[in-house]
């Protein structure tokens, strides 16, 4: 046990160069630390009173996630998305604003997709949609000419996006909403914009010639057309949609109260940003550890041969090779490095450190899925580790954990399923260059590189299990 108020040990490099390392080398800045260091190591601010603690050991993470909420204020740490989505996006709020939220967020999200309950049949309906969108945007790729992958898949998350979250279908605000988006996420993952997140001298708006001021334009265009959406749809009557916007605006709180145009604006925004991205971001690392490992390819393909009907959501979603890509691409290169930081409000105990209030907490999920006792041959990308054993909340966590995991868990890997089955069906894809990359900073994110290029060709026609009977 050690002592009270103590930290775990850290480096003593300056502020600065520890900003920038983490800016340009973000994994080997914290596969550095732990080496040196171990489970648990300090990141010191400007005195004694700023301290960042990295915490990956299970046992730790299970204490951080399980511990009474109000012994963190966590909507401070994301104070830095403010800008982005607003006062009243969930991830900036904290106690009974953030509970409220939440219970009015999370069912359009959720649903069985086999049973025949309204919920359920919404989920099989979206899924029917990401099936049908993923099926436009590949057959738009030019056989056997290169193309870039993550590209078409944030153009496949965006047009989920856009269809399943704002009902958007076709028209003239759908392509300025889609235009205005992909320039402002475009323009916010650049890499000058995504050193604006650590060094604050750059976030200054100098007019529409400045990457600050530029992104501070497309920010309100964009929630011009949000806003013209709400009102349009509070206007009508007996419209029977089954939008997660609509769903939204028909949610009311204990008290009966719905959402303001303002919480509405600010929960659009943080789907558009955290579900399109993410989601796109983890699609094209999926497609990357296909086309380089064939074997991980021929086990997928011969899964789905299985199917009864290669055209059907629930049956998708439960193939259990394919849900084990998905789960092993998000452990090995997680979007998100670290879970939302939890600032210390009264005096916590974890793994015997006692911490005082002001500490700031850093789940870390990229080293906890890197934990040689839990992940045997850690930098290998092997699928059959999650057929082989269940893994805890506090051992693979790509969505956080707690009363702050990721409210579009579900509904994010029921996307990454079907968009993965549904073009494997049709094409292979390959590498132009087959060669092994490394994550790089992409805004707050990590990202396969962002020029990676592939090439596809029509699968050749295989014989299913279900053509065989």
């Amino acid at each position: 046990m050690t002592a009270i108020n103590s930290f775990p040990d850290g480096p003593s490099m300056p502020i600065f160069l520890r900003r920038v390392k983490f800016f340009l080398q973000p994994l080997r800045y914290v596969e550095d630390f732990a080496k040196a260091y171990g489970d648990a190591f300090t990141l010191w601010g400007p005195s004694k009173e700023n301290a960042l603690v990295h915490f990956s050991h299970p046992q730790a993470l299970e204490q951080i996630f399980t511990a009474d909420p109000s012994h963190f204020e966590v909507g401070r740490g994301n104070r830095i998305l403010r800008f982005l989505v607003g006062d009243y996006s969930l991830i900036l709020l904290d106690g009974e604003r953030h509970q409220r939220q939440r219970q009015l967020l999370a069912p359009p999200f959720h649903g069985d997709v086999s049973r025949q309950a309204p919920s359920g049949l919404r989920m099989r309906a979206y899924g029917e949609t990401i099936c049908k969108i993923a099926q436009q945007v590949s057959h738009e790729w030019q056989i056997g000419k290169p193309f870039n992958i993550r590209a078409s898949m944030q153009e496949i998350t965006l047009r989920v996006i856009l269809r399943v979250v704002f009902g958007l279908d076709e028209g003239q605000r759908l392509e300025e909403l889609r235009k205005l988006i992909t320039s402002l996420l475009e323009l916010i993952g650049s890499p000058l914009m995504s050193a604006s997140f650590f060094f604050s001298f750059l976030q200054t708006d100098f007019g529409a010639w400045s990457l600050w001021g530029r992104m501070q334009k497309l920010r309100q265009q964009i929630d011009e057309l949000i806003y013209a959406l709400i009102r349009e749809r509070r206007a009508e009557s007996g419209q029977n949609r089954q939008d997660i916007l609509n769903l939204l605006m028909s949610a009311r709180d204990e008290s009966g109260k719905p959402m303001s145009d303002e919480e509405l604006r600010d929960e659009l925004m943080t789907l558009l940003t955290a579900g399109h991205e993410t989601t796109a971001s983890a699609l094209t690392w999926a497609f990357y550890w296909v086309a380089y490992l064939p074997e991980v390819r021929e086990k997928l393909l011969t899964e789905l041969d299985t199917l009864d009907d290669p055209q059907d959501p629930s049956a998708i979603a439960k193939l259990p090779y394919l849900t084990a890509v998905c789960q092993e691409t998000l452990r090995i290169y997680p979007i998100i490095m670290s879970a939302f930081f939890r600032v210390v409000k009264s005096p916590i105990e974890i793994m015997g450190y006692k911490l005082p209030a002001g500490t700031a907490i850093a789940p870390n999920i990229y080293l906890a899925h890197h934990r040689e006792q839990v992940y045997p041959q850690p930098q290998k990308f092997k699928p059959e580790r999650f057929l082989e054993r269940q893994f805890s909340p506090y051992e693979f966590l790509p969505f956080g954990g707690g009363n702050r995991r990721c409210i579009g868990m579900a509904f994010a890997m029921y996307e990454m399923k079907l968009v993965l089955a549904t073009i494997l069906s049709s094409f292979q894809v390959s590498l132009v260059h087959k060669r092994s990359v490394r994550p790089v900073r992409r805004g707050l994110t990590l990202a396969a590189p962002a020029g990676m290029q592939m090439v596809a060709t029509p699968l050749a026609k295989r014989v299913s299990k279900a053509a065989l009977v």
